[in-house]
């Protein structure tokens, strides 16, 4: 297949076939010997929460000198459903650690208490396409409940990190389709990880980031997370307690023409669990989101989007227009075991969204290299943090 014009859908079949070949193509952490705190669920991902749907939509196209609007194209779109392709909110909660990002329809979230629509995530320069286009599907698939007649208005939730030292950013290549291939094709089982989607060019402590997963069983609970990491310099990289960074002091991002990503950027977490959480809950929960990335030696600097929302997809019936509603909230005293949850499935959907990051050659000829399997393992073993696979 010519690399020109090259879209991938990541279907339902696409994420299956995935699934089957990761053992002996994409590894995850864990595979690797990474230790990790907790119990997964049977995906250890976002879609061990049952009714969450996944898809990305990745746009590779072109290579060599960048030429706004032709390309190279490095970027994409990644859609999370909470309960499919239905109207349905969710009770959620938002926060922001250090705000250089965007995350819209935010306000309304903090406001209602409520996410109305799916979470959408992107590069920075399509946030506007993106949500413009969320509305249109809202429309053409009746996934709206109007106020009288026709009436009906929509604030969709869609957050970013920024893609140019790799991809054609100013050229604005994600498209409405793209968005609605991504709606369109969200499916539960397991989650395909690294450059794909909204992660295709993203940079993670200066090693190829983008798109990682992970979930933790609490009791009769799961908590599930999604992020997209673009974030992070090099040398206070931490996996498992050992000095990654430091021991990795080469492989540096390679550059063209374009300035070195540096220890700014920016990481969008999402976190949703069937606990039946209030949205005042859930706030609580995006806050414990930063413990995870600290781990790794994460800051959340000045020129850093850490932006994070959690929602619950208990309660089904607690959204409505005009009648009282009865609800379920767990105490606030068991909430400690949900906060360690999602420190810890934050912490390993990182490092999977690195260990799935495969090098790539973007505009100018800008290269950000993958984690290298062999050496994480190395210095794993060297600091007697090795696992077990």
């Amino acid at each position: 297949m010519p690399l020109k014009s090259f879209v991938v859908v990541l279907s339902a079949l696409l994420i299956a076939v995935v699934a089957e070949t990761r053992g002996q193509s994409q590894p995850r952490a864990r595979d690797l010997g990474v230790p990790f705190e907790g119990t997964p669920g049977p995906l250890n991902a976002i879609t061990d929460v049952a009714g969450v749907r996944v898809a990305h939509v990745t746009l590779i196209e072109g290579h060599g000198a960048l030429r706004v609007g032709d390309g190279p194209v490095r970027t994409g779109v990644t859609a999370i459903l909470p309960r499919g392709k239905i109207f349905s909110p969710v009770f959620a909660g938002w926060y922001s650690l250090n705000g250089n990002g965007e995350m819209t329809g935010t306000t309304w979230v903090e406001e209602s208490g409520f996410l109305e629509g799916p979470v959408m995530i992107t590069n920075t320069h399509s946030v506007g396409v993106v949500r413009d286009a969320v509305i249109e599907w809202m429309r053409d698939n009746n996934i709206v409940d109007r106020l009288a007649g026709d009436h009906w208005w929509g604030l969709p939730v869609v957050a970013e990190t920024y893609d140019g030292f790799l991809n054609d950013i100013n050229g604005f290549h994600v498209g409405k389709e793209h968005v609605f291939q991504a709606l369109n094709t969200a499916s539960g089982g397991a989650v395909a990880e690294g450059g794909v989607g909204g992660g295709t060019g993203m940079v993670c402590n200066q090693f190829k980031g983008g798109i990682g997963t992970s979930s933790r069983r609490v009791g009769d609970f799961t908590v599930g997370v999604l992020v997209q990491c673009n974030y992070g310099g090099r040398e206070g990289l931490r996996i498992a307690g050992a000095p990654v960074g430091r021991e990795i002091d080469d492989l540096r991002p390679e550059l063209g023409a374009t300035p070195e990503p540096g220890e700014n950027g920016s990481i969008i977490v999402v976190v949703a669990t069937d606990a039946p959480l209030l949205p005042h809950q859930l706030k609580r929960l995006a806050r414990r989101v930063p413990i995870g990335i600290g781990r790794l030696g994460g800051l959340g600097t000045n020129g850093s989007g850490d932006i994070f929302i959690a929602f619950s997809t208990a309660n089904p019936d607690g959204w409505s227009r005009t009648e009282p509603v009865r609800l379920e909230m767990l105490s606030n005293d068991r909430m400690s075991s949900l906060f360690q949850a999602t420190a810890e499935a934050t912490e390993e959907a990182v490092v999977n969204a690195m260990v799935a990051g495969r090098t790539m050659v973007g505009i100018n000829g800008n290269t950000v290299h993958g984690l290298p399997h062999d050496r994480l393992r190395a210095i794993l073993e060297k600091y007697n943090r090795l696992g077990e696979q």
